[in-house]
């Protein structure tokens, strides 16, 4: 049998990349173009729509060009994983996106969650989807979106307007304008979506002001989505999966049984715990979410614990504070002193996600002395990270009435030893890296596989991946792990609530 390829469309908040994998599961080739954010004010946070589409389709026309001839027609099928709540309205009739794209981390639509926490179904409503109402989520954002664009009302008037998370608004591009479609790993992250059923919530599309023709249709995880259209690299490729990223992550880490844990250090970090084939009901601000899904109707569903700051804080030191010139030097920078002291970073630039949902949480440094420099403030960043995950660690394991002993962890930050070994010290668990990082990606080319008829087996796959992976264990005792937790609450405490204080 000639060699098969499975190609991965991963797009995040950073960059939009293409990835080319063998049926082993190991990366053949890539491509990946730089994506701008814009922050137009305080908590504000919106990428150009179109830019997105442009970047994902300079990586895929990239790569295509990389590869010889023969491996080009052994591409058998395509997935599409996305950064999941970043919303996006445009036209049907043209494909003109309404406005610039809402990020997942954008703020400004506080307010409106505000007023839904406050109305009386608010409970009911936060039950039936398995989050929180929170600007996070796209449902406020939609609002938000109609309210600020016009045309926008008068397309959806028209029944010609598309609501979709950035998987549905380039599977819209890459099937030529035929296909308006979503994954229910996706729709779970919108408010919309009944996390039982899998179908649209009738009440929540009239609360943001939407029709039910506006939205993508719901498909599973694995499906014949479309495929990619001619004229686009790759063209002819059948497209066999779509999922959220974080979702994607957790499948290739091989988190297929209850209890299994990954985390991705990504622009923020996101903690993703296999729940089984129900949803669980997490307590203490963590989510429920459908994880994956297969054409007979069988779903994972998992608990996750969202960090919308990771990456962006390596980032700060970068471009805010000029501490170091590249992200891989905060490593060197951060190991060259033994501790931090009693420096702690808060990560709270856009506000705090689980456990606390304060869009009004704001960064914080704090416990500096006239010694505190750049090599502590760098430690500092990394060991905020960890501790900030390792909250999330505690409320999964509270949630599943189990410890969670083992965290498999991906994505850029993840290459640091330092944040590596702060998290395993925090968390007192043993934190198992992949040789290779690319898990989001590869979670979702060996699902196009699977839906593909490609792969059947993925067990050689996973005992290959673990083989080679590095592992790192606590040298903290548990006293000085419960102090350093401690002290971190107190940390965070200081920083909720303080944007639009009005006391100042």
């Amino acid at each position: 049998m000639s060699e098969s390829y499975l190609l991965a469309l991963d797009q995040g908040t950073s960059s939009s990349r293409a990835v080319l994998f063998d049926a082993r599961g190991v990366p053949v080739a890539s491509a990946q173009v730089s994506l701008a954010i814009q922050y137009p004010s305080d908590g504000w946070v919106e990428q150009d729509a179109a830019a997105i589409w442009q970047s994902q389709l300079e990586a895929m026309a990239l790569l295509e060009q990389r590869l010889s001839p023969e491996q080009r027609q052994a591409v058998r099928a395509c997935g599409i994983t996305n950064q999941r709540e970043t919303t996006t309205l445009w036209r049907r009739s043209t494909g003109e996106a309404f406005g610039p794209s809402l990020v997942w981390q954008d703020r400004r639509t506080a307010s409106i969650c505000s007023g839904w926490r406050s109305e009386p179904d608010a409970e009911s409503w936060q039950r039936q989807t398995g989050l929180v109402l929170d600007p996070y989520f796209s449902a406020s954002k939609i609002a938000w979106m109609l309210e600020a664009h016009p045309e926008a009302r008068q397309a959806l008037a028209a029944d010609d307007l598309c609501f979709g998370t950035v998987d549905s608004w380039l599977l819209w591009h890459l099937s030529g304008g035929t296909r308006h479609a979503t994954d229910v790993s996706n729709a779970s992250r919108t408010l919309l979506l009944d996390l039982e059923q899998l179908c649209w919530l009738p009440d929540a599309i009239e609360r943001v002001g939407l029709t039910a023709t506006a939205l993508p249709e719901l498909l599973p995880t694995r499906s014949a989505f479309a495929v990619i259209a001619e004229g686009l690299p790759f063209a002819g490729t059948p497209i066999t999966a779509m999922l959220g990223d974080q979702q994607a992550a957790s499948y290739g880490q091989f988190c297929f049984e209850p209890g299994q844990a990954k985390c991705t250090y990504g622009t923020g970090a996101f903690l993703v715990v296999n729940g089984g084939l129900r949803p669980q009901r997490a307590a203490g601000g963590l989510l429920s979410t459908v994880g994956w899904s297969n054409a007979d109707g069988s779903t994972t569903y998992c608990i996750e614990g969202s960090l919308f700051n990771a990456g962006t804080v390596i980032q700060w030191l970068r471009d805010g504070l000029g501490i170091i010139r590249e992200s891989s030097e905060v490593d060197a920078l951060a190991s060259s002193v033994e501790s931090a002291g009693e420096l702690m970073l808060v990560p709270a630039f856009t506000g705090w996600g689980s456990p606390h949902w304060d869009p009004n949480a704001r960064g914080l440094l704090i416990g500096m002395t006239r010694d505190t420099a750049a090599p502590q403030i760098a430690r500092a960043a990394l060991e905020g990270i960890a501790l900030a995950v390792t909250g999330l660690l505690r409320g999964a394991a509270e949630a599943l009435g189990a410890p969670l002993n083992t965290i498999a962890v991906d994505g850029g930050a993840a290459a640091s030893a330092v944040l590596l070994q702060a998290q395993a010290d925090s968390a007192g668990v043993q934190v198992v890296r992949p040789a290779n990082l690319e898990s989001t990606a590869l979670g979702v080319a060996l699902m196009a596989g699977e839906g593909a008829g490609v792969l059947s087996d993925l067990g050689p796959i996973a005992t290959a991946v673990r083989a080679s992976s590095t592992q790192v264990s606590p040298q903290r005792d548990a006293s000085e792990r419960e102090r350093w937790c401690r002290r971190w609450d107190q940390a965070v405490d200081r920083c909720l609530q303080w944007h639009g204080d009005g006391s100042l």
